[in-house]
């Protein structure tokens, strides 16, 4: 079954977001339920780093993958054959702990008449490595924002990471990796150009 995919558009996120000093009154709260004091010394400005921090880390909610996907080339001098960018390093982190998820993506796409830029596909890796997610919905996120804006002949998606709420927390199995792929058009009904993606992330 395909995943359901969910962009969550800015502008319904926007309309809720807290203020800033909401946000450090937030993390002195969590400070406080810890157990620690937020009025301690060590702590003073911990709340306004940890808000500055989630700006950075959370970033990908104030991007659009339709603005970085936007712009493509068709001087390509009749290119057709797969392009793969492999080992894409991101940060993420798990919706349900809210603990990150490290980790690298691997995106190919077959051309149909144009191609993109290669740090654009980094880029979207980026967009929505910095949301809160899970692997599974990051992975169709972005095969479906590089299928919609380019309307290639197929893309494929390979995300490989570690989760920490794995391995910092409840059964603590550190080093285990999960994988994750999503495939449209030639990538889901051509066995080879599958089985060829997978040998060219594979190869070193």
């Amino acid at each position: 079954m395909d995943a359901i995919v969910k962009n969550f558009p800015q502008t319904a996120l926007d309309s809720g977001r807290p203020s800033q000093k909401e946000a450090e009154d937030a993390v002195r709260t969590l400070l406080r339920w810890a157990g620690d004091d937020p009025s301690r010394e060590g702590l003073l400005d911990t709340p306004a780093r940890v808000a500055k921090s989630y700006r950075e880390l959370f970033a990908g909610y104030d991007m659009d993958p339709e603005d970085v996907l936007g712009r493509t080339f068709e001087e390509v001098a009749g290119y057709d054959d797969m392009v793969l960018v492999r080992d894409i390093p991101f940060f993420s982190h798990c919706e349900h702990h809210m603990v990150p998820i490290i980790g690298k993506a691997h995106v190919g796409y077959m051309p149909d008449g144009k191609v993109l830029g290669l740090s654009k596909i980094a880029r979207v890796v980026e967009i929505y490595g910095r949301r809160l997610q899970t692997q599974e919905t990051m992975t169709a996120q972005i095969a479906k924002a590089i299928d919609e804006t380019l309307a290639p002949r197929g893309v494929a998606v390979m995300i490989e990471a570690e989760h920490m709420c794995m391995a910092m927390r409840g059964v603590q199995k550190q080093g285990s990796t999960t994988l994750t792929t999503t495939f449209t058009g030639s990538f889901k009904t051509e066995p080879a150009d599958q089985a060829r993606f997978m040998s060219m992330v594979r190869s070193r």
